[in-house]
């Protein structure tokens, strides 16, 4: 039996997707006619039809979807071993960029660090630390090969898969009456003094801060605005104030008389991203990604099954 060539395979898997000679021949950079011999040569290979077309429609056979499942996979094979032949016979040191704001999850750092990728056994992360707006912009310009962003901003020109969310948490003094509680609505902060951060670290997040107090009628008695969670620590040490901080914050202020609540506040939810620009086609940073997405999902069913254990 001769085995189709990749061309064809390549023709098959694009046509499936698209329904539609036209799309299809754009895609594959060739016109129409080429995309039809391409798939009668395959059929005729195989022995029997992977489409039903008229004039109108193009659909997939019962024997052409089966095809297909399986020829996306044989593609996705010989990708992998023909970059990880080149990355072994060349020895080449693959460097990415990649960007964390300084209030990212140390877990999700230690995450994307600890990830080895066979096909680019080479591969050397260089990591830099920017506010999330920043890491976009850097991302976007091409700086940056991917951004560990929370809340970036929607953008065509973007791809983010997320990793990660969590609540908002509330620093406060130990002896404040809100540390009684297990966790701490925006409603109990209502004419008390907010330590938060400064809004050109991230306009989104701290304007929807602030529309949901305002949607509420929640209005703090006066604002003290921070740049980094250390800096919260004289505004709430003697109990006056209570602050606004990330999981990573809450861990680097919770001393000395501090503890943190969650917020318990589901608008406030915050969400983390990897982020890349939509047209990057780099084949480390995709295997990067769903590398990283991988090992997170897998570590987080572990932590639930060991805490249902426990429980």
């Amino acid at each position: 039996m001769v085995l189709p060539e990749i061309r064809l395979l390549e023709t098959a898997g694009v046509l499936a997707e698209e329904l539609n000679f036209s799309r299809a021949a754009e895609r594959l950079h060739v016109d129409q006619s080429t995309v039809s011999k391409r798939l009668d040569e395959l059929e005729d290979q195989l022995g029997y039809s992977l489409f039903k077309r008229d004039h109108k429609t193009v659909e997939l056979t019962e024997a052409g979807r089966k095809f297909v499942e399986e020829a996306r996979l044989a593609l996705l094979h010989t990708e992998r071993a023909v970059q990880g032949g080149r990355a072994a016979n060349q020895d080449a040191e693959v460097v990415l960029n990649i960007g964390r704001s300084p209030y990212t999850d140390p877990f999700l750092v230690t995450t994307l660090l600890s990830i080895k990728l066979p096909l680019f056994p080479q591969l050397r992360i260089e990591l830099s630390q920017q506010f999330s707006c920043d890491l976009i912009r850097e991302v976007l310009a091409g700086a940056l090969d991917v951004a560990i962003a929370t809340e970036p901003p929607e953008s065509k020109r973007l791809t983010t898969v997320k990793v990660a969310e969590s609540p908002f948490y509330i620093a406060m003094s130990k002896e404040d009456e809100l540390a009684s509680e297990p966790s701490v609505t925006l409603d109990a902060m209502a004419a008390r003094q907010w330590v938060l951060f400064d809004r050109r670290l991230h306009p989104p997040v701290y304007d929807s801060v602030m529309r949901l107090a305002r949607e509420r009628n929640i209005a703090p008695a006066r604002i003290q605005h921070i740049v980094v969670p250390e800096d919260a620590y004289p505004f709430i040490a003697d109990g006056s104030g209570i602050a606004f901080v990330v999981k990573s914050g809450a861990i680097r202020i919770a001393r000395d008389g501090i503890t943190v609540r969650p917020l318990a506040e589901d608008s406030l939810i915050l969400r983390t991203y990897l982020a890349s620009r939509a047209d990057e086609k780099s084949k480390v940073v995709s295997e990067l990604v769903r590398a990283v997405v991988r090992k997170v999902e897998t570590l987080a069913k572990v932590r639930t099954f060991a805490a249902s254990i426990s429980a």
